[in-house]
């Protein structure tokens, strides 16, 4: 697949930049105990007390504990980035530079907080279980502006199918290169993003050779 640079991130007013310094405050603080305690064993509360915020507040960033380790700020990223992309290029392509660019952007100061999160996702039952809804939320957004660029609605079937696919693939990517022998200690090392980004063009491409084995 040809590739692009990735563009820049749009620009957030002040309001949106602390609320994101929060939610990321929030979930450094629950990342860091539930690698030292448990997920299970790590209440709220708890959660709260570490990132120097209220119950409350967490719950207003965070509707279940979930949503801690499932949910980001990125889908306006993903969002913008998909919007630049040349409108006769195919959707999966747009999709593909898109997510990946982004993956690019936050690789550096974001990659350990990738490697927990997914280290979380793979233990814990409740967090695999709820995936599926955080993911149908990007999927929803990401379809709006498919409808936009192709001229179809946004409950169209065949992009919320396209969506679908290209999401279910990019998951099952990720957590094949998380899971394979070189990452079983869980620990990012040189040039690993490179391998995410060959196993994710693997999976889009058998998607576009149409899921024939």
């Amino acid at each position: 697949m040809a590739r692009t640079a990735p563009s820049a991130p749009p620009k957030l007013g002040l309001r949106e930049r602390k609320k994101i310094q929060t939610r990321r405050a929030i979930r450094r603080a629950a990342h860091r105990l539930f690698e030292e305690q448990g997920y299970d064993a790590t209440p709220v509360d708890q959660i709260a007390e570490a990132a120097d915020v209220s119950p409350s507040t967490v719950f207003r960033y965070f509707p279940t504990k979930e949503d801690i380790v499932l949910t980001d700020e990125y889908d306006p990223f993903v969002v913008a980035a998909l919007r630049e992309r040349p409108l006769d290029e195919p959707p999966v392509t747009s999709l593909r530079h898109a997510l990946v660019g982004l993956m690019h952007q936050y690789a550096g100061d974001g990659r350990e907080e990738m490697l927990t999160r997914l280290r979380l996702i793979r233990q814990v039952p409740a967090l695999r279980a709820r995936m599926g809804e955080s993911l149908a939320g990007t999927g929803e957004l990401l379809g709006e502006v498919l409808a936009e660029r192709s001229g179809r609605a946004p409950d169209d079937f065949e992009v919320r199918v396209v969506v679908a696919a290209v999401l279910g693939a990019l998951r099952e990517a990720i957590f094949f290169w998380f899971e394979d022998g070189r990452a079983e200690d869980g620990r990012a090392e040189d040039g690993r993003l490179e391998d995410m980004e060959k196993h994710i063009d693997r999976a889009l491409e058998v998607l576009a050779r149409g899921l024939t084995l």
